[in-house]
């Protein structure tokens, strides 16, 4: 009902926050529901910058409760002049959305007692149907632990925002505990600000057409101005998991272009092309899921990609000890994994989404909790100092292991034949040529686009 709502009107700059100047004007606030005239302090003069206008609904609040955000006008006898309010009213802070914008005295709540500090997590793209089906699993507690309050922040585009303010209401509904906080915005230099996680998700996907030296650099500037952004405002431990295609190439523009964090702390979501391997090694062998461990895919997150039969192992037995056809091994089993998505869209009219969603929850948990000894799990990463001789200075899929604390260390203990090793310089030469093509991107001079072939990413037609 509209009388249990303070409608607020927002005026936020499309600028980036760093260099928008500081209001000093309060925000004007209706209370629909009160007898009470309008307040008298006048709204914050329209900037000649371009500017969005949201409306936001935020429940009233409890007498239990501390309020973040300015109060509702009270009635006075006579209040002070409009001018005398507006310089005494404290900055304004960033949006929020909904019952979220109160802050709530976890002190005061027994039920909170154990709980851990507030973890924030961004995520760009956060109104597509991949985070439709991520938010929801991080605010449950299902990727942090059900101790692990979140603020989650959430990145969208002026064409998305209304579909933004949707999402926040979903989640506003569903009653999650945990979740502490959501805020919406269009502006990287707000949304990271303090991030500890950023999940960059959003990207343009590649249409009809569309060569691939195009796609890398439409979707590298994106994430170029987002690694500036991620310098800029994130914590300086952030951990970024880079998921819009072309995944590797584009994780590699984000930390050329965050230079204060730590180029250990960005990856590349390979996680499903494993997740997609064990189940192709478990059905052929019989078996389920979990007894396949140990699976490696090498490389970039295209048909180049190296599912490796080598190393992975089925009830702790080497694969090639249980599954003997070699040739199904190196033709029909690598070949299913590598064009697994395209598949997929055929039978489904779309791309993954929610195997995508489940996979980026996998390669969170795989930091945020102890690997099981003697196994290890895939992610791409950066290759300076990689022990197996891959070409440094790129971002490639290896096997990793966590001590559960958000770090990781490469394996040194794998196997290598001729046969794995063949494939997986293949998919360096197409990085490599990669990096060339977004050299504009990195800071290393002029672009050249030499890409060996057409090799496409997984799900493209």
């Amino acid at each position: 009902m509209v009388d249990r709502f303070l409608i607020r009107i927002l005026i936020i700059s499309s600028t980036p926050s760093s260099s928008l100047p500081r209001l000093s004007t309060p925000m004007a606030a209706i209370d629909l529901s009160s007898p009470y005239s309008p307040a008298r302090s006048s709204p914050a003069p329209l900037s000649a910058r371009s500017a969005s206008l949201h409306l936001l609904l935020r429940r009233r609040r409890r007498p239990t409760l501390r309020c973040s955000l300015d109060a509702a006008p009270k009635q006075q006898a006579q209040g002070p002049p409009a001018a005398v309010a507006a310089e005494e009213a404290p900055p304004a802070r960033k949006e929020c959305y909904g019952v979220f914008c109160t802050t709530y005295d976890l002190r005061a709540d027994e039920k909170t007692k154990s709980w851990k500090s507030l973890v924030n997590v961004a995520v760009s793209g956060a109104a597509g149907m991949i985070s439709n089906h991520l938010l929801f699993k991080l605010a449950s507690g299902e990727v942090f632990g059900p101790d692990q309050p979140i603020a989650l922040k959430l990145l969208g585009s002026e064409r998305s925002i209304q579909a933004l303010e949707g999402v926040a209401m979903e989640l506003e509904d569903s009653l999650y505990p945990l979740l502490r906080e959501v805020s919406i915005g269009i502006d990287p230099y707000v949304v990271f600000e303090d991030a500890e996680w950023a999940l960059l998700i959003g990207a343009k996907p590649r249409g009809p057409g569309m060569e691939r030296s195009a796609l890398l650099d439409i979707n590298g500037q994106i994430f170029a101005e987002q690694g500036k952004a991620l310098n800029a405002v994130a914590s300086r431990n952030v951990k970024v998991i880079v998921v819009g295609n072309p995944c590797n190439t584009n994780a590699l523009i984000c930390l050329k272009n965050a230079p204060n964090i730590p180029a250990k702390n960005f990856h590349a979501l390979t996680r499903l092309d494993e997740n997609r391997a064990k189940c192709q090694l478990a059905l052929k062998a019989g078996v389920f899921y979990d007894k396949v461990s140990n699976m490696t895919i090498w490389g970039n997150h295209s048909t180049t990609q190296v599912p490796d039969f080598l190393n992975a192992k089925i009830n702790g037995r080497p694969v090639k000890e249980v599954i003997k056809d070699t040739k199904w091994l190196e033709d029909e089993f690598t070949k299913t994994v590598q064009k697994r998505g395209g598949v997929l869209i055929q039978k489904w009219g779309r791309s993954s989404a929610a195997s995508t969603a489940v996979s980026i929850v996998d390669a969170i948990r795989s930091l945020v909790n102890p690997t099981p000894e003697g196994d290890w799990f895939s992610t791409g990463v950066y290759t300076t100092g990689n022990p197996y001789g891959i070409a440094e200075d790129i971002v490639f899929s290896m096997p990793c292991r966590s001590k559960g604390d958000g770090d990781y260390e490469l394996v040194k203990d794998v196997a290598m034949d001729d046969f794995l090793w063949e494939r997986i310089k293949k998919s360096e030469d197409e990085l490599l040529a990669e990096k060339r093509c977004v050299a504009h991107l990195t800071g290393e001079g002029n672009a050249f686009c030499d890409l060996p072939g057409d090799t496409m990413l997984p799900g493209e037609m």
